[in-house]
C-alpha cells in the first residue's frame, strides 16, 4: 500500500473511533506482521496525549512506535543502533513540530 492509502486508512480507522495512535499503527500494522488487533492494543495507551493526559501527542507517539520498528536497536549494547534510532525520531518530532506547532 502506498503512502497515501496509508494515510487515507489512518484517517478512516480514526473517524471510526480509533485514538490518533491506534489509526497511525494500524494503518501500518500489516508492514510489520501485525493484526490490526495487536496494533490497536499496543498503541491504545497513548492517545489523547498518553493516556488522555494531553501530553505528547498520540499521532506522534504512533510515529516514534514505527520507528521503532523501523530502526530500533535489538541489542542492548548496540550504541550506534539507539544512536540512529534517536536519530529518526528526533528527526520526526522536528517535522511534526515544523507542520503542527508542537509536539503537545
Amino acid at each position: 500500500m502506498e503512502t497515501k492509502g496509508r494515510i487515507e486508512k489512518a484517517v478512516e480507522l480514526f473517524k471510526s473511533g480509533y485514538n490518533c495512535s491506534q489509526s497511525v499503527v494500524g494503518a501500518f500494522a500489516d508492514m510489520y506482521g501485525f493484526t490490526e488487533e495487536q496494533a490497536f492494543r499496543m498503541s491504545a495507551s497513548f492517545g489523547g496525549g498518553i493516556g488522555r493526559m494531553r501530553q505528547t501527542c498520540g499521532a506522534a507517539c504512533g510515529m516514534f512506535l514505527l520507528a521503532g520498528l523501523e530502526k530500533g536497536a535489538v541489542e542492548g549494547k548496540d550504541r550506534e543502533g539507539k544512536a540512529a534510532n534517536y536519530a529518526l525520531v528526533q528527526e520526526l518530532a522536528a517535522e511534526f513540530k515544523k507542520r503542527n506547532g508542537s509536539l503537545i
